[in-house]
């Protein structure tokens, strides 16, 4: 197929295995930015193929334990690294700078993603779990997925700004400043080495923490330091954008979203308050827990699944929530 390369590894990790046997490569994203995607195969008849969308300085490789489950179920997983980040090609020279020139251009990447490598190299029904950032981007591009996407599930979707030394009405008028007067590849914020757990706001979990550093210590060509100004200000202005009732109403695919309680990235509020005008959505809150809620301990990473496995495929009546409800994982702090 035109554009695209079937030669690059994925890399295992100690307690990270590289699961089954996927196919790997690049494909030419918008304006021709290579972008590294891989398709693992369940062994059990195909339910259907889970699109998979990360959320900022993430990787295919942080997500293996994931898919090892979603391939348990039957389910296909197709996925790739944004553009700027992961094994995918790099915005600019400083290759640590979280960047991109337009929020739209994630939009983009993902309908070529889709007719590219999904549809011909996939098993129908399509279903969409995406995290953080991976979420905004499904919300921006959800009223357009209508007739692709079955059925959506946003864990933690980024429709908020807390944890922030400044406001985030602060962040956008510095960002929109310098977006705008030629400085939106700066930092707003310096570059810092890895944190360490105590204290960390993305789990609560310290053997999935430490698993997941030990991708970015073994492949620091993976990592990311902090967003520029101009990816700022474009996350803000399409968080504007998705929260809008008439964008909500406009969304027709039927759409779980995941809200852990105890996020200090995008606080509960966020999603609560996005969740009241979605007529498509429902809110399932993990109080507790943190906000990489795939990435968290048993307790909450397993009503996390719960809900997902009650929506998708799609064959259960039982409503996402209830099931959650009635796991026997559920236990808040």
């Amino acid at each position: 197929m035109d554009g695209i390369l079937h030669a690059t590894p994925l890399y295992a990790t100690p307690g990270n295995p590289i699961p089954g046997e996927p196919v790997a490569g690049f494909f030419k994203g918008h304006r021709g930015v290579m972008l590294r995607y891989a398709i693992f195969r369940s062994e059990l008849p195909a339910r259907g193929t889970v699109v998979l969308l990360h959320g900022r300085n993430e990787t295919i490789e942080k997500y293996f334990e994931t898919i090892r489950d979603l391939n348990a179920a039957g389910l296909w997983v197709a996925t790739y690294d944004f553009r700027g980040q992961g094994g995918s090609q790099r915005l600019l020279k400083d290759s640590r700078k979280g960047h991109v020139h337009r929020f739209s251009d994630y939009i983009r990447d993902l309908d070529i993603f889709l007719e590219q490598i999904v549809l011909p190299d996939t098993r129908l029904p399509f279903f969409l779990l995406a995290h953080s950032t991976g979420g905004l981007v499904a919300l921006s591009a959800a009223p357009r997925l209508a007739n692709r996407i079955d059925r959506m599930v946003l864990m933690s979707p980024f429709v908020g700004l807390g944890g922030q030394k400044l406001s985030p009405k602060n962040i956008h008028r510095l960002s929109a400043l310098m977006s705008l007067t030629g400085f939106g590849r700066m930092c707003l914020t310096a570059d810092e080495p890895l944190k360490p757990f105590d204290d960390n706001p993305l789990t609560s979990d310290m053997q999935r923490f430490q698993r997941n550093n030990a991708i970015f210590a073994a492949h620091p060509e993976f990592a990311l330091g902090p967003p520029t100004a101009r990816w700022l200000y474009e996350a803000q202005k399409t968080i504007a954008r998705v929260s809008n009732p008439r964008h909500l109403a406009s969304i027709t695919v039927p759409t779980v979203i995941v809200a852990p309680g105890n996020d200090p990235i995008v606080p509960f509020a966020f999603p609560e308050k996005l969740s009241q005008y979605f007529r498509a959505g429902q809110l399932v809150p993990v109080p507790g827990s943190r906000h990489e809620i795939l990435h968290e301990r048993d307790r909450y990473r397993a009503q996390a699944l719960a809900a997902f496995h009650a929506f998708i495929p799609g064959g259960d009546d039982a409503p996402a929530a209830e099931a959650v409800e009635k796991s026997p994982e559920t236990i808040e702090e």
